[in-house]
């Protein structure tokens, strides 16, 4: 990717990313931080990789804080969303990022009640929940921008793993019915990127038995990206250049799915 400018859209702000110790929303929590934020970095097991993310902040001169919750549980959810006002005194962005994509699932005949239990609670009850406690705090403070990360799964469906197709198909009507619940304080976006370079997908058996290749073929721009690529993408959602959108879905896919009217 050719590197451009990064200019600072959220100077000032605060943003809390979901899952930030790894993968896309360690490139999210990174990418603002470089846009001027101060960032809340979340995790639920991967405390390592979120101290990791912290260190990176603060080496860019942000502040950063440390959230742990398990958020397919309510309680902890809403645990998390009071220590996070309490700590960052406003948070203007909430990236929810978190998501379960099944990767142990390779074929529809291996779904079974524990992995679709496991990817419900986490992309449909997690985002849901997420949305619900800190949208109520930001339409409170007056202000804010929540981006659901979402997949272009929603577009094609997924014959490998139907239960995380319907996990985020279930994304975009969380996000549009808390657009029509907040407004106009408080917009709520889904953004949905392709196929990024991540370890988890890095390591998944069909990525490495050639399907990164077909992909590559059947993509316009030709390129599978790393996460940083579309980091700042998923961002545009929350900064004033999108103040006119809400309950809305921006894919970022390198023109694979060309979805559109």
């Amino acid at each position: 990717m050719s590197s451009s400018q990064i200019f600072p859209r959220f100077e000032g702000k605060t943003v809390l990313v979901t899952g930030a110790g790894t993968g896309f929303g360690a490139a999210i929590a990174y990418r603002a931080a470089q846009e001027g934020a101060d960032v809340g970095v979340h995790y639920n097991r991967s405390r390592a990789g979120a101290e990791r993310t912290v260190a990176r902040i603060e080496e860019l001169g942000q502040k950063a804080w440390i959230f742990q919750a398990d958020i397919s549980s309510w309680e902890q959810v809403r645990r998390l969303a009071e220590e996070a006002f309490s700590q960052l005194g406003t948070v203007d962005v909430l990236v929810n990022n978190v998501g379960d994509f099944a990767s142990e699932t390779q074929g529809w005949r291996e779904l079974d009640q524990e992995s679709l239990d496991r990817v419900i609670d986490v992309d449909v009850k997690g985002t849901l929940m997420m949305t619900h406690e800190f949208g109520a705090r930001m339409v409170e403070q007056g202000h804010g921008a929540i981006v659901n990360i979402g997949s272009t799964v929603v577009v094609r469906g997924s014959a490998r793993a139907p239960q995380y197709a319907a996990a985020k198909y279930a994304v975009l009507g969380i996000t549009k019915s808390y657009a029509h619940a907040f407004a106009p304080t408080v917009r709520v976006n889904t953004f949905a990127p392709g196929f990024m370079e991540t370890d988890a997908l890095l390591a998944r058996a069909d990525w490495q038995a050639g399907r990164r290749e077909t992909l590559i073929e059947a993509t316009p721009l030709a390129q599978i990206p790393p996460p940083e690529a579309v980091a700042g993408t998923a961002l545009f959602l929350a900064s004033e250049d999108a103040s006119h959108m809400t309950g809305g879905y921006l894919v970022a896919d390198g023109g694979y799915n060309m979805v559109g009217a």
